[in-house]
């Protein structure tokens, strides 16, 4: 199938071929019709692409901060790795479609094949042939619904949100502040509800159609007597409300609004806008109410809503980001409003970046601008050849699953040598799986699971998804008789971790002729740790860790049970792990104990751990530390000897009557020499880098320190 992006770096912009979108839980698959390219919000996405390094850094400086936050604590190698990924990335366009449903998840039941439905959201209603949308980001239309006005549907549903927040009654006055797409739709539904409206805007082309369309009295902001006006139509009190739909850098709109409205009015911020207003006169004498509008309506950037399908009840949320997508398609159906007017330019979609140079360049006037699709072609969903077919190394990789981490981490990291071959990525977007084939030289790219897994030719697969699938594949790919690493977690639950344990059982794991199992326990590999190992040996020691972890949202996917694993399962495994290889020994028994948290997220905690051979270590997990801190600290006692390490950069040893300093210039968290060796030891034959028992007996700890945090419990394994 075909996509539009446009790559950061350069502002190219390039229809592509990409394997058709993964149709996972909660989720179908939509052939468009129409896409419609919002001007204000892609406009200025496509002009910071097209800019200098210089103007992308004026245009982003929340970005440039973050980057430099990186450099300081991971060094250039890792930050540079993580612009680069970011600036040749494919990025799509497009957040409006309407189409029809060619494929269903299994758990889903409220959409059928041949459905028609509108779309929305940034990163699934995309400029492309074919898109995967959550079932709560799209509604379902009448059978002969309009599928060039239903692709307004992200745009009308912004736009009812803000109405919504105006909280405005039959016959009160609205003024609306930039008549753009979603003004234009704010104006056209108020005047539907009997709300009389007010059209502003610098543009003489927008406000001439906003008075022939949409608008009871449309102006220029710079025409004479403006205020005058706007108080004659509102029979001297002001506008009851003003919505704020215009995108701008400067305080004029916000300012403008607080002195046409009414004492005790309602300002409602839809647009990019800064609110830094004046205080006197207007706001406080008139004692004005500013609100903020979210996009679309409740729902928005809720894990759980979006990408679940977990819908708030009618009766407590009456207008979800949802429903407000339905009662705007209603209102187009019906024939209450007409968008027609509003469709100036029509593209076929092979011809979309014309349509971009239109809005970037302003060759013409223009308000709407929509995307046609050919319909007519076949769908294929064929593995994307990007590289010609090589004969099969000694390892032959396949990739499941190459987002931030695997570009920074993983895939730098593979052998460039012709003992290792490439052959196959796989992820959930076909655009990103594209790049890494074309930037790591995989042969092709694909959204088939089985194409992976049952490919003969892999012999190695390297498995970088979301936790909640690790497991999944893993199964998948052990009983296909393929070597995995997968990143840690190894899987979210014992039931999982009982069938791995079996699998490699019945596999004779441990033995050179059989395949491995590597989970990214990287911190083992890092050069410091592998002098300090050297230094301490082995038998009873005590250990601290401390990982001054800083905070993850709790609607962060990381922190979902069920998807992440939480923090203990997801992350204090690479903890347990690097104690378990310093003291060299496995743990017996567990106790977790954990501060107070309204939220139940456990992300600041203490895991106390006793070892087979005496040794004992402490695991502090704290979120709520300071950004000045480094982020992890280890202290070893053994015998007389005490060493230090701080984020993987510097060393202390202390004994034997001296002190031994080691620093390196960059942070160096082992994953280079994880990869390496495991390359290697596939490679001649060697026994695997970490014992099975190991991989699973540290798992299993996680499990029974996050339930000991549920009892109060500690728990001791059986030898």
């Amino acid at each position: 199938m075909k996509q539009l992006t446009q790559k950061l770096k350069t502002g190219e912009m390039l229809i592509i071929d990409i394997p058709l979108p993964v149709c996972g839980k909660g989720m179908i698959l939509v052939r468009n019709h129409y896409s419609l390219i919002s001007a204000g919000t892609e406009s200025s996405t496509v002009r910071t692409a097209r800019a200098s390094l210089l103007g992308k850094v004026k245009e982003r400086p929340q970005q440039v901060k973050q980057v430099l936050d990186v450099l300081k604590k991971q060094g250039f190698v890792q930050t540079y790795r993580a612009v680069m990924k970011k600036l040749d990335a494919y990025s799509p366009l497009g957040y409006s479609t309407a189409g029809e449903v060619i494929q269903v998840g299994d758990d889903v039941t409220q959409y059928s094949i041949g459905d028609r439905v509108a779309c929305a959201g940034a990163g699934y209603a995309n400029h492309t042939e074919i898109a995967a949308i959550p079932v709560n980001l799209c509604t379902k239309l009448a059978k002969d619904a309009d599928y060039k006005s239903s692709a307004y549907n992200t745009l009308g549903a912004i736009a009812l949100q803000g109405i919504r927040q105006a909280d405005l009654r039959l016959g009160e006055t609205c003024a609306v502040i930039g008549l753009g797409l979603i003004g234009q739709l704010t104006c056209l539904m108020l005047r539907a509800s009997g709300v009389r409206v007010v059209g502003i805007d610098i543009d003489p082309y927008a406000v001439e159609i906003a008075g022939r369309h949409s608008a009871d009295l449309a102006m220029i902001r710079t025409s004479n007597g403006i205020g005058d006006n706007i108080s004659l139509f509102s029979h001297g009190l002001g506008v009851d409300a003003v919505i704020i739909t215009a995108g701008a850098s400067s305080l004029d709109p916000v300012n403008f609004a607080g002195e046409i409205c009414r004492k005790r009015g309602r300002i409602i911020v839809v647009g990019a806008v800064p609110t830094g207003f004046d205080r006197d006169p207007y706001y406080y004498r008139k004692e004005l109410e500013l609100r903020m509008s979210c996009s679309y309506g409740p729902g928005r950037y809720d894990l759980n809503y979006e990408e679940k399908g977990i819908d708030y009840p009618a009766a407590y949320v009456r207008w979800t980001e949802n429903r407000n997508m339905q009662a705007f398609q209603d209102l187009i159906y019906s024939g209450k409003i007409s968008v027609d007017y509003l469709t100036t330019h029509e593209f076929i979609f092979e011809e979309a970046s014309k349509a971009y140079d239109l809005i970037v360049e302003k060759q013409e006037p223009f308000l709407g601008i929509v995307l046609k699709y050919d319909v007519d072609k076949p769908i294929t969903n064929s593995q994307i050849e990007v590289r010609e077919h090589n004969p099969v190394g000694r390892i032959s990789v396949g990739f499941i699953g190459a987002g931030s981490y695997a570009q920074s981490n993983l895939l730098p990291n593979l052998p460039k040598d012709k003992s290792v071959v490439c052959m196959g990525v796989m992820t959930n977007t076909g655009t990103t799986s594209l790049r890494v084939a074309e930037l790591y030289g995989f042969q092709f790219c694909t959204s088939e699971e089985k194409e992976i897994l049952e490919n003969n030719e892999i012999n190695t697969v390297f498995i970088a998804t979301r936790h909640d699938s690790h497991a999944d594949y893993v199964i998948k790919a052990l009983n296909s008789g393929k070597n995995v690493f997968v990143e840690k977690p190894l899987c979210l639950t014992e039931g999982e971790l009982d069938q791995i344990e079996e699998i490699c059982s019945s596999l004779h794991f441990n033995t050179t002729s059989a395949p491995h199992l590597l989970v990214g326990f990287n911190r083992r590999f890092s050069p410091l740790i592998k002098y300090l190992k050297k230094k301490v040996g082995s038998g009873p020691m005590s250990m601290l860790y401390r990982i001054n972890s800083g905070t993850i949202p709790s609607d962060s996917w990381i922190q979902d049970i069920a998807v992440g694993g939480g923090r203990i399962i997801g992350e204090a495994c690479h903890f347990v792990d690097l104690l378990t290889f310093l003291c060299g020994s496995l743990p017996k028994r567990v106790y977790a104990s954990a501060l107070p948290d309204p939220e139940h997220l456990n992300d600041i905690v203490n895991i106390s751990l006793e070892f087979e051979n005496g040794s004992i270590g402490t695991i502090s997990y704290f979120s709520n530390g300071s950004k000045m801190l480094e982020k992890e600290y280890i202290e070893i006692h053994q015998s007389g000897v005490s060493a230090i390490l701080k984020d993987f950069k510097e060393l202390v040893i202390y004994g034997n009557g001296k002190t031994e300093r080691k620093k390196l210039l960059n942070q160096d968290k082992g994953q280079a020499v994880m990869v390496q060796d495991f390359i290697e030891v596939l490679t001649k034959g060697r026994q695997p880098l970490i014992p099975i028992h190991e991989l699973l007996t540290v798992s299993r700890t996680t499990f029974k320190a996050h339930e000991s945090l549920r009892t109060h419990l500690s728990f001791n394994f059986p030898n």
